[in-house]
């Protein structure tokens, strides 16, 4: 504080020196007494153990505990600890020993939670050294090198007092050439819980044990009777296969006593596998044939027979974001509407595969963190019980103990509290042996202290791990459980039990305000954008479906699709998430587009009426109905339609099938007139783009005009010709009469001819004249489509 207060550039007052120097004496004083055995580190030293130029003090060596068995020891048992020891500094480490340091008993969680945070050795706050013949010989470390060790001491030899949480370190002691005196060069603690006997007074505990998955399956289905799926990729088969992560969950679950919680997604999903299905290549233009038919069933299988007996909760299918739906989807509409029938549908398909009864009345939203918001969805959609966390309805009353799980929180709804500390325990990196032995140890110590807190007093409590335990985790949340099932300290519980429990009078039971809510969330919520993508994927399909005659092909795996949007596995994916919806977007749109119009030329009309056809084109697999066409004309007052502005005319089609649908149009003068063609659904929905033509309106066309006239001049010619051979054939009558001498009248003319013309002399009269209108052409216009009349 003397310091800050200074000016930069000047030296300290008298008086300021003089507070310094009894600052630090009195800061320095509770490390008197271990000076002579341990030199100080400096801070920046310690704060980088792994690097070895930096190495010095008590992280000079690294001490890796990997193994302590057991994890929680009786009286008649030997205590075994194992790992390595790495010199990390410049010198050789020199007459070494590994030994266990067994600490006091600690008094409380809060206890727990500041020994596992500390680094490095501290004097007396680590104990004493067990000693003996309890230590193991390490003659010398050279930089770099690693050796293992193990030690393994009676239970009886560790003089354990009374029941409780013990600290345990492990630390080498050595020499090096800079600092050649016995110190303490590298160290690590762990936890030792001690319960001499069972406990009068045990501690319920509910463990969650999640069976979920990210999404898989898309809305593409094959077009044969069965429905081909199509999976984005085969990963689920690497999940669900021996080895895989969903495999060892099952397979450690078994062996478990706690609470199933499924996403009815992951059991549809490995049930549709478990037939024919396709994969997307990693391109994504085709397809290749799924082979992992036999892992499907054999895990399904596994699953059914082992949850038979056990306690199933089903979460809303595709376990969807409920904080995302609260934050920004609730304000758009129809999007409540999806959790329901999520909830619905979900529950429906763990009785159908599983063949049990699973509990859907509970929420979960991501990390047990809930605001007013979430509750009110949450409950929206059926839930009575919500699934919380420690950490988000934290006690505000000063409670000495851990309370139970269950609070009621108003409106009869329930919240079951997770004990944020157990549940957390396991969300690092297991796969380190390490690792995964510290979080076991801090796992049953914390569980031990909940009973220790008030023996007398009976809780119930719960732990709700991450929703996508790695095989790691899983690995070491089960070997923390197996511990706990001898139940000397802790009898297992299920969670409807848990969530009748009776309440704690002075727990908190006030859900936070919308502002508590972790910043760190939110940044990963589904944004108010998708869930209006949501809705109108949900609008064209609900538009799409009224014209099929088979909808459920298309409504049960867009539906699930649609599901699988809000789902809480995209957090932190937002592009994958955005992805998925324009998949689903323009799958839905492809299929649409298979039921349109087909585009129509423009049509020239002689005459006053005539019949114009348009076409309707289904290349969709199943047919359609529901349907109608209409045919509107811009301009009525030149041209209708049956009489009207516009008519319409009901549109039924087989799949793959193509319909003319044809429209009686009647002209009241020359001229273009545009007319619109659009398809609509029975509820009067426009379907499809609009297909617009024009009718050019001629009452007598160039075409008509060349036949009428073709027709006439052939009349023409053919008279002038039936003349020619008359006249032709009487001259040739006048000259034979001539020659045979024939006698005439006096009133014969000079040339023998008579005065007097007889009728078969007379020319043939022509026809009458042509109609005004032509007759049907069935040959095209020369421009334009042409139409029937």
């Amino acid at each position: 504080m003397a310091e800050a207060a200074d000016i930069p550039g000047t030296s300290p007052s008298p008086a300021r020196r003089w507070l310094r120097r009894t600052a630090a004496l009195l800061a320095g004083a509770p490390l008197l007494t271990g000076v002579l055995q341990l030199p100080a580190a400096p801070v920046a030293d310690a704060a980088v153990p792994g690097a070895a130029a930096k190495a010095t003090g008590s992280s000079t060596v690294d001490v890796s505990l990997n193994s302590l068995t057991p994890t929680a020891p009786t009286e008649d048992d030997t205590v075994t600890v194992s790992g390595t020891v790495t010199n990390n500094g410049k010198q050789t480490v020199t007459g070494a020993e590994v030994g266990l340091r067994l600490g006091p008993a600690l008094t409380g969680r809060s206890q727990i939670d500041a020994a596992a945070k500390r680094t490095g050795y501290q004097p007396g706050a680590d104990g004493a050294e067990v000693g003996g013949k309890y230590v193991e010989k390490v003659s010398k470390l050279a930089p770099g090198v690693r050796t293992d060790f193990s030690i393994s001491v009676p239970v009886k030899a560790l003089d354990l007092g009374i029941d409780g949480v013990y600290q345990l370190g492990v630390s080498l002691t050595g020499r090096t050439s800079a600092q050649p005196w016995s110190q303490v060069l590298g160290f690590e603690r762990t936890f030792l819980p001690w319960q001499a006997e069972d406990a009068d007074t045990k501690t319920k505990t509910t463990y969650l044990w999640p069976l979920i998955s990210t999404s898989h399956l898309t809305a593409e289905t094959g077009s044969d009777e069965q429905q081909t799926p199509v999976f984005t990729d085969d990963d689920l088969a690497k999940e669900i296969a021996p080895g895989g992560r969903l495999d060892l969950m099952l397979s450690l679950g078994r062996k478990l006593d706690v609470t199933w919680v499924v996403d009815p997604d992951l059991l549809a999903s490995v049930d549709a596998m478990t037939r024919s299905y396709r994969v997307r290549t990693a391109d994504g233009r085709s397809t290749t044939a799924g082979r992992n038919q036999a892992v499907a069933k054999q895990w399904l299988n596994d699953l059914e027979q082992t949850v038979q007996d056990g306690k199933v909760v089903a979460l809303p299918f595709a376990d969807p974001d409920l904080a995302s739906l609260a934050h920004n989807g609730k304000a758009v509409s129809g999007s409540l509407g999806q959790l329901k029938g999520a909830t619905d549908v979900g529950a429906e398909a763990v009785e159908t595969i599983l063949h049990v009864k699973p509990r859907s009345d509970f929420a979960w939203p991501v990390n047990g963190a809930l605001d007013p918001s979430i509750v009110d969805v949450s409950t929206s959609a059926g839930a009575h019980t919500v699934i919380a966390r420690s950490d988000s309805l934290r006690e505000t009353g000063g409670l000495p103990y851990t309370p139970n799980a269950a609070r009621p929180i108003g409106g009869g709804t329930t919240a079951v509290v997770a004990d944020a500390g157990l549940s957390t325990a396991f969300q690092g990196d297991m796969t380190g042996a390490e690792n995964s032995t510290l979080a076991v140890q801090e796992f049953l110590a914390q569980s031990l202290m909940v009973t220790l807190q008030d023996p007398d007093k009976q809780r119930s409590i719960v732990v709700a791990p991450q929703r996508m335990p790695t095989a790691s985790q899983a690995q070491s949340m089960a070997k923390a459980l197996t511990a706990l099932s001898d139940e000397r300290w802790s009898e297992p519980q299920d969670l409807t039990a848990a969530a009748k429990a009776k309440p704690d009078p002075a727990a908190t039971t006030r859900v936070p305000s919308a502002g508590s809510y972790p910043a760190s969330l939110r940044k990963q919520e589904l944004p108010r954008s998708a869930f209006q993508d949501i809705q109108n994927t949900q609008n064209n399909l609900d538009r799409f479906k009224t014209i099929l005659s088979e909808p459920d092909r298309v409504i049960t795996p867009f539906g699930r699709a649609i599901d699988r949007e809000m789902s809480t596995s995209w957090r932190g994916r937002a592009a994958e998430a955005d992805g998925f919806r324009r998949g689903v977007q323009n799958y839905l749109t492809t299929l649409t587009q298979q039921v349109r119009l087909i585009q129509k030329s423009d049509a020239k009309l002689s005459g006053r009426s005539a019949t114009i056809p348009v076409t309707v084109q289904n290349n969709l697999v199943q047919g359609v109905d529901h349907m109608v066409l209409r045919l509107t004309s811009e301009n009525p007052t030149r041209l209708k339609i049956d009489g009207e502005a516009y008519s319409e005319r009901p549109v039924k089609i087989a799949g793959g099938h193509a319909q003319s649908v044809k429209f009686t149009t009647t002209a009241n003068a020359n001229g273009p007139v545009p007319v619109y063609a659009q398809l609509y659904t029975e509820d009067g929905q426009p379907y499809g783009k609009v297909v617009r033509f024009d009718v050019n309106v001629t009452e007598i066309t160039l075409t008509v005009m060349l036949v009428i006239a073709g027709g006439v001049l052939l009349l023409v010619l053919a008279g002038f010709r039936m003349y020619t051979q008359r006249k032709r054939a009487a001259r040739k009558q006048a000259e034979e009469a001539a020659a045979d001498g024939s006698d005439h009248g006096p009133d014969d003319g000079p040339d023998g001819e008579s005065g007097a013309e007889t009728g078969d002399d007379d020319p043939e009269q022509p026809s009458d004249p042509t109609p005004d209108t032509a007759p049907e052409s069935t040959d095209p216009s020369d421009t334009g489509e042409r139409v029937d009349r």
